[in-house]
């Protein structure tokens, strides 16, 4: 492959993991949480972050050096489990793209006043566009590249004009007055839950990079997803707490379009339509590609008809927030969701690091694998408190 190439393609799958993160759930989320733990937030963003650096780095160096997609890889170690892990995935690929969807129609209805529904159905088209391109692929890197740029631009300008307490936020990442263990499960859930993780994995599979050869790339584009969606998630938290510190009441209904009018004015709100349209039309793309990238392998069919079962999907989450909506609570709890089946999906990642047969001679690194298995207890002890906070 030819070094521009392999570049794009590095950048291409970074971006594509945290444009898929940045989604209408992303903002919402950042949102909520920012309100109910102000300059304590910060706390919650760094371990976070630290956590899905660890996650990260494990699953996209055990898909590259195994050189499968992650369905294969299950089902070598257990028969079955491949299609189980393929369910869980799609399924939740499926609830945030309901959302992804909701989240284009928002968009829209800021810029221009259409309805919702006519802005989810315009996006609907343009989300089909891109996998008809005759090469998707790049076509699908440079979208998400452009648009996860305009985002963090967008929302630097109004977490600037927000002018929030910086040194209380800084103090605080490090030295809390409020923990949130819900916070934690769901912001590592919208950001490595799920299919999101290993949706950079299955780009860099693509594009093939694989072996040892590749691990450097592999790793410089892992951390690289992870430190874009840290930086919009930073950006958009200061800017919420500029807002709520300076006495800011923020919509219930639409907590995060509250912030960028409170913020900016009307400008503000303008950008709030681009920002919610960017991240959730590059959600979409995402989550479909993804998904469906768990499916193709499992038959030839699907292989070959790979754009027409994408097109379906995206079609099916339209049809399916047209009729059911898409409340903010949805968007929370979905995060949520998809902390809960991280342990699962990075237990099986680990266990087959630890074959130097499937790896192909290659030695999973230790320190990394233990870090993997911390993750994964910690990750399944606070999804433990929070289904007992939903039960009770």
């Amino acid at each position: 492959m030819k070094k521009i190439t392999r570049n794009s393609a590095i950048t291409g799958a970074a971006f594509l993991m945290a444009t898929s993160a940045i989604g209408p759930g992303f903002l919402t989320q950042t949102t909520v949480f920012t309100e109910q733990l102000l300059a304590s937030f910060g706390f919650i963003i760094l371990i976070s972050v630290l956590l899905d650096i660890i996650v990260q780095l494990n699953i996209w160096r055990i898909l590259a050096m195994a050189g499968k997609p992650a369905q294969d890889i299950a089902n070598d170690r257990v028969r079955g489990l491949g299609y189980v892990l393929a369910i869980l995935i799609v399924l939740g690929g499926l609830a945030f793209n309901i959302g992804n969807i909701g989240g284009c129609g928002l968009g829209l209805t800021v810029l221009t006043g259409i309805p919702a529904g006519y802005g989810a159905v315009i996006s609907c088209l343009i989300a089909l566009a891109i996998f008809w391109v005759k090469e998707f692929g790049a076509a699908l890197d440079r979208f998400t590249k452009v648009l996860g740029l305009i985002m963090v631009l967008l929302t630097l300008y109004v977490a600037i004009s927000s002018q929030p307490p910086v040194t209380d936020a800084i103090i605080h990442s490090f030295v809390p007055e409020k923990i949130n263990a819900k916070a934690i499960v769901t912001l590592v859930g919208g950001t490595v839950g799920g299919y999101i993780c290993f949706a950079g994995g299955h780009r860099l599979l693509d594009a093939g990079l694989t072996g040892p050869q590749s691990l450097q790339e592999v790793n410089r584009s892992a951390v690289m997803g992870i430190c874009v969606t840290a930086l919009m998630r930073v950006i958009l938290f200061l800017a919420v707490l500029g807002v709520v510190t300076s006495g800011g009441i923020l919509d219930k209904v639409n907590p995060a379009a509250a912030v960028f009018k409170l913020a900016a004015g009307n400008i503000g709100y303008r950008f709030f339509g681009v920002v919610m349209w960017c991240a959730a039309i590059t959600s979409v793309v995402g989550a479909a590609y993804t998904s469906v990238s768990f499916l193709r392998s499992f038959h030839p069919l699907i292989r070959n008809n790979e754009r027409w079962i994408i097109s379906a999907f995206i079609i099916l989450s339209t049809g399916i927030y047209t009729v059911l909506g898409n409340p903010v609570n949805i968007l929370v709890t979905v995060g949520a969701l998809n902390g809960l089946i991280l342990p699962i999906s990075m237990s099986v990642m680990l266990i087959t690091a630890a074959q130097p047969a499937t790896m192909h001679g290659y030695q999973h690194p230790r320190w990394l694998l233990w870090l993997g298995w911390l993750v994964v207890i910690v990750m399944g002890y606070m999804s433990v408190l929070t289904i007992k906070s939903w039960a009770f």
